[in-house]
């Protein structure tokens, strides 16, 4: 532990893939075009040049300005689940409106249903801001509650579209992101590929607007990687700070130390990446950890399935804290199931971590309390190191369902990689080891 906490840990790129920079100023010629190659040394006074490719530049669009343009149309409430390449965006929404005014929710569902609230409370059509794996969660309120066949409620969706075809993604991504555009179709809900210029940009949204206002119903924007310029998120997040406290590395180090041969099924995020690396630097084998990748919030819930198909076997789950609060009623179910091999840890800093460190809203809530009220036999916190191994244990030797929540610091090494296997891979090898048990 003591080596892994001398690593320097800080904000950690966002999940949104490799880097792209703008492409570098095109060299300029003055030579004439007309002039033969072995032509002669040019005039002091000739100072023809080519004219600046600038369309080889990128360009990008500016959180301020794309701001004003949704005010302009009457749009001043925001509501979604933050994605890495809506960071910028998110952080200029969370820095320049009031608390009324954004609200960072749940899931992605809950944020088209408060919408859809905000807009029969004032007639003004809200924005809701999601990743496109989170279009999921909001099929039934798109198609129940927003529908031009049901209550008709104009939304403008602002879609981070991770898998973009012909991008580099995470496996996770990549059939999401082209099924997105006919996802989008069989909803009926038209969609535009928001521009990177503002003039484009200011067309886009006429055509939105227009859309919404005359046929009542939601309107998407799919935002591609690198549309927006950089912002910075500023203030106070929400995030713990402590001296005596750890960051999420640190404490899945004490876990695998605490639990070496027992099953894993660890929560998307930083939190499989660290785990992985973990295995590598100590040379482990992967094949205790279900590194779920995706599906966000349901990895309490595939740890559930393991645990009451393998009651011989201590099951643990890792999660996160946006991840619970996402589809947090799954705790009722995990608690009524009454597995003593069930564990459950979940690791909070209070941050959407991966996607660019907006807040959950998690540093104020009482998970123990709500995880005995849903009727784990136990739950406990822990914050120092000293604690967390003293709880690590208490989890380890008594029966479940046991829920242990680890409040830790935000960030992430900056050198974090990713697996090194595939998912295939993982899931073979996980599938191996519970043969053996």
């Amino acid at each position: 532990v003591a080596a892994v906490a001398r690593r320097r840990f800080c904000a950690a790129p966002a999940d949104d893939g490799s880097a792209e920079d703008p492409e570098e100023a095109q060299p300029t010629f003055k030579a004439s075009l007309a002039e033969p190659i072995q032509a002669a040394k040019k005039s002091d006074q000739d100072n023809r040049v080519y004219r600046p490719m600038d369309e080889t530049v990128r360009t990008f669009l500016n959180p301020a300005h794309f701001f004003a343009l949704l005010r302009s149309h009457g749009t001043s409430f925001f509501v979604g689940v933050p994605d890495s390449l809506l960071k910028d965006i998110c952080a200029y929404f969370s820095d320049n409106l009031p608390k009324a005014n954004h609200i960072i929710s749940a899931n992605e569902g809950t944020a088209l249903a408060t919408a859809a609230g905000h807009y029969l409370a004032t007639r003004n059509i809200p924005c809701v801001y999601l990743q496109n794996s989170g279009l999921g969660n909001t099929v039934n309120p798109l198609l129940s509650l927003c529908s031009a066949k049901v209550y008709s409620i104009p939304v403008l969706l602002l879609v981070g579209w991770r898998g973009e075809p012909g991008k580099k993604d995470e496996p996770q991504h990549l059939l999401q992101g082209k099924l997105t555009p006919s996802m989008l179709r069989e909803m009926n809900v038209p969609y535009e590929i928001l521009p990177d210029y503002a003039e484009g940009a200011f067309e886009v949204l006429e055509t939105a607007y227009a859309y919404m206002r005359k046929e009542q119903a939601p309107f998407a924007l799919l935002v591609k990687k690198q549309t927006f310029e950089k912002y910075k998120l500023s203030g106070d997040q929400g995030a713990f700070c402590g001296s005596d406290m750890l960051h999420r590395e640190e404490i899945l180090e004490h876990i695998i130390d605490m639990f070496p041969r027992d099953p894993l099924v660890t929560t998307t995020g930083f939190t499989s990446r660290e785990i992985f690396e973990l295995r590598a630097s100590k040379g482990q084998s992967h094949e205790q950890d279900f590194l779920t990748v995706g599906s966000m919030g349901h990895c309490s819930s595939i740890a559930l399935g393991i645990a009451a198909s393998k009651p011989s076997a201590q099951v643990l789950c890792i999660d996160g804290d946006g991840a619970a609060i996402m589809h947090m009623g799954s705790m009722v179910t995990l608690g009524k199931s009454a597995l003593p091999n069930f564990k459950h840890v979940l690791i909070n800093n209070a941050v959407h971590d991966s996607v660019g460190g907006q807040p959950t809203g998690a540093s104020n809530v009482d998970f123990p309390m709500i995880a005995r009220a849903c009727g784990y036999r136990a739950a406990e916190r822990a914050r120092t190191a000293d604690e967390i191994v003293t709880a690590l244990r208490r989890l380890r030797d008594e029966e479940g369902p046991y829920f242990l929540e680890v409040q830790a610091l935000p960030g992430a090494r900056v050198d974090l990689g990713r697996p090194t296997t595939t998912t295939y891979q993982n899931k073979e090898d996980f599938m191996k080891m519970l043969d053996r048990l």
